[in-house]
């Protein structure tokens, strides 16, 4: 059974569940968005402030299909209401409520945003490339999305996406304090708050994902100032060498400057330790430094305390002109090139040096 079919045997649920306007549907929409598309689409829904909603997506946004390329709709798909600030969904099911009223908008992400209201900043060429398409169905609930999709799995027990939404929104991933996703990427469920043996650490999971969670730091840049962190690393997202466009999937730990560059330290899987590089995407590569710390399999899943004098480390693998001052500290999760899946954990994540010690967790 195609997506387009599957997503089409919601029809008659909804139609029963809307009940003439009295049922917990208010009203939905079944939309396919061609993955050639640029990029937003007007569903047919017009919200109220207030208002739940939740959307199904399944389908695939083919990139280059003979190296495996393709994005699932929990990076690809992307919404915004009347113009507003866009979002995407933290899983290829998510429910929101409306903070403006206005019609639902839904774009194919492709390339990189340009602003929070959904301006492109890669060119809609390129989107010509692409094949494949995303099937979501849209729900507009007449109450809570909780308890719309307990009505929908009263009717039908089986629904494997109402199943999937009902657990998330029960079970939710919350977002560290303190910590915030980078905006054009998307806010996630990657990345959660958890204690072990008495300490806060930060866990890391992640799967045909990628997001970049941020906290403001502000400390000088001196030769004494160190990057300290224990990490434990259960699986890497990839197996093969992650220096290509293509096969850039990774867990790090990212520090970034004052003069708007990033230094960013992971666990490779097959490049030598010591090694660095440009980040190979597009954009990136005028912003982002890798640096193999680790490599191989030999270690995963055991603690590893790590220092890393950075003013040293900038000289490097960056030069140039040097920065005067730390002003964030970066997790990164990608693994939507080979579609792997990631997990780790970090914790006494701190800046230290002639300032003292900054503690980021």
């Amino acid at each position: 059974m195609s997506d387009q079919t599957r997503a089409g045997h919601y029809a008659p649920l909804l139609d029963a569940l809307h009940d003439g306007g009295a049922g917990p549907v208010r009203d939905w929409r079944i939309i396919h968005l061609p993955s050639n598309r640029p990029p937003w689409t007007d569903t047919g829904l017009a919200l109220e402030a207030g208002d739940e909603v939740s959307w199904f997506a399944s389908g695939r946004v083919e990139i280059m299909p003979a190296m495996d390329l393709w994005m699932a709709p929990t990076f690809a798909l992307w919404g915004r209401i009347n113009g507003g600030t866009i979002f995407k969904g933290k899983r290829n099911t998510t429910s929101f409520k409306a903070d403006s009223a206005g019609p639902l908008m839904l774009a194919v992400y492709q390339g990189e945003w340009a602003s929070p209201d959904g301006i492109l900043a890669t060119p809609v060429e390129a989107y010509e490339g692409l094949g494949g398409g995303l099937d979501v169905v849209v729900i507009r609930w007449r109450g809570r999305a909780a308890d719309g999709l307990a009505a929908l799995l009263a009717a039908a027990p089986e629904d494997a996406a109402a199943q999937a939404e009902a657990h998330r929104l029960a079970h939710p991933a919350v977002t560290p304090e303190g910590w915030k996703y980078l905006w054009f990427l998307g806010e996630g469920e990657i990345f959660s708050t958890r204690m072990e043996a008495g300490k806060p650490c930060l866990h890391a999971h992640t799967r045909n994902d990628v997001g970049i969670l941020q906290k403001p730091v502000a400390a000088p840049l001196t030769a004494e100032t160190a990057l300290e962190w224990s990490w434990n690393l259960s699986h890497l997202p990839t197996s093969v060498a992650e220096d290509q466009a293509h096969t850039h999937d990774y867990l790090s730990i990212a520090v970034e400057f004052d003069n708007g560059q990033d230094l960013t330290y992971y666990w490779s899987a097959a490049l030598p330790e010591g090694t660095h590089y440009r980040c190979p995407l597009p954009m990136w590569d005028q912003r982002e430094t890798h640096w193999v710390l680790r490599s191989g399999q030999m270690g995963l899943g055991q603690w590893h305390g790590e220092r890393r004098l950075l003013l040293a480390d900038y000289a490097e693998a960056i030069g140039g002109p040097m920065p005067s001052r730390v002003v964030g500290v970066w997790l990164i999760a990608v693994s939507i090139f080979g579609h792997g899946e990631g997990e780790g954990r970090l914790r006494d994540i701190a800046l230290t040096g002639e300032h003292g010690r900054i503690s980021v967790v």
